[in-house]
């Protein structure tokens, strides 16, 4: 079973940045698609960035309210993906989740499209 954690929010300024974190197990980076969520309150869950599969599977994917500003990455060694978060604002804020989906071959944003949910770490942007 494949199993997600992930990790690194916290309570940044208008501007800053953060990096956050997402282990997998029972997976591998690069094997299966792993995406980033975000929920906002009161809003519905919305993927914000998606790492293909490295085996043909097209390329990264942004949501377009973050492209140019978020970068994810993977690190096979450590079986670890990354959201880089650059000039974060308040729209921001929300619980940020990584999924993942052995069954997909090409990156989707829909949440509905995976299987596998780690728990949120929470990223705060103040004014």
């Amino acid at each position: 079973e494949v199993q997600l954690q992930a990790s690194g929010g916290g309570l940044v300024q208008t501007g800053g940045s953060l990096r956050l974190s997402c282990t997998a197990s029972g997976a591998t980076v690069g094997g299966v698609i792993i995406t980033w969520f975000r929920q906002a309150p009161g809003k519905e869950r919305k993927g914000v960035a998606c790492l293909p599969r490295s085996d043909g599977g097209g390329s990264t994917h942004y949501e377009a309210s973050v492209k140019g500003r978020f970068t994810i990455s993977g690190d096979i060694a450590k079986n670890t993906v990354y959201l880089q978060m650059n000039s974060l604002t308040p729209e921001d804020t929300g619980i940020y989740y990584c999924a993942a989906e052995p069954a997909l071959y090409y990156c989707t944003l829909s949440p509905s499209e995976y299987t596998y949910r780690g728990q949120g770490t929470l990223v705060t942007v103040s004014s």
